[in-house]
């Protein structure tokens, strides 16, 4: 008797922790905090939950996905294999600048976390009228609404890292004008990583300029290295460092 009322006890435990999920909801929300939900709760479940403030950055907020922390890792671990190809081959060539910036950004890298952040849309009234981006929740999701920011960031291929003030409607590549590229730039493209992790090439050279592309508050451009040299294969370095830059959701509140 005493071995089966052991028993059940553990299987109503066990029962328990596979019935339900926590995920946390943080930044500029009115009920911020771990929430406890059952399996086939979906994104609009925290979200009605937390309340996130009507003036929220909607187009930024972050969900950070468990499911996807596997598949970041190996994006992460390309883009450092790739720039570290790119320095050594830099360096066997004594290219000495280009070296140098490989190396700079795989510090950048190493130091950006894997958040597993899917690109979502957290629009609570979107969420409710569209069914199909009301995706599943798992546990240990974590979802941020940051603050509206001011700033747009440049960065990559340039002297350091610019932030700059945000322009309505002022084009992406104009923000480069005050952020000065390095020798080594690619002069025809730029890629923008719009604040709701969206990545897009976009041509700034005279012969495939696109207009009126435009960069939303809190987006990152990231100015690519040029990488044609066929004696160093990274052709998609440029790609795979903009999709891992796009994980990284921004700061919940504004500087």
């Amino acid at each position: 008797m005493k071995y089966s009322k052991t028993l059940s006890v553990c299987l109503l435990l066990a029962s328990s922790t596979f019935s339900h999920a926590a995920v946390t909801v943080t930044g500029d929300v009115l009920n911020a905090g771990s929430f406890t939900f059952v399996p086939g709760s979906r994104l609009l479940d925290a979200v009605t939950q937390a309340r996130p403030n009507t003036e929220s950055y909607w187009l930024a907020a972050a969900w950070l996905h468990q499911p996807m922390l596997e598949q970041q890792s190996r994006l992460k671990a390309g883009v450092l294999f790739d720039l570290k190809m790119l320095q050594r081959g830099a360096l066997l060539e004594e290219k000495s600048s280009l070296a140098a910036l490989a190396a700079r950004l795989f510090e950048d890298v190493s130091r950006l976390p894997i958040t597993g952040r899917k690109v979502a849309v957290l629009d609570p009234v979107a969420l409710e009228v569209a069914f199909a981006r009301n995706y599943s929740l798992n546990d240990g999701d974590q979802i941020i609404f940051p603050r509206r920011p001011t700033t747009v960031t440049v960065l990559g291929a340039v002297e350091k890292p610019c932030t700059l003030p945000y322009r309505a409607m002022q084009q992406a590549h104009e923000y480069l004008k005050s952020c000065l590229s390095v020798a080594d730039a690619d002069a025809d493209y730029l890629w923008l990583i719009q604040p709701d992790g969206q990545v897009k090439r976009v041509g700034i050279a005279g012969w495939n300029r696109e207009d009126r592309v435009f960069a939303a508050a809190g987006s990152m451009i990231l100015v690519p290295v040029r990488n044609d040299d066929r004696d160093l294969p990274t052709f998609d370095l440029n790609e795979q460092l903009a999709q891992f830059l796009a994980t990284q959701p921004l700061p919940e509140v504004t500087p």
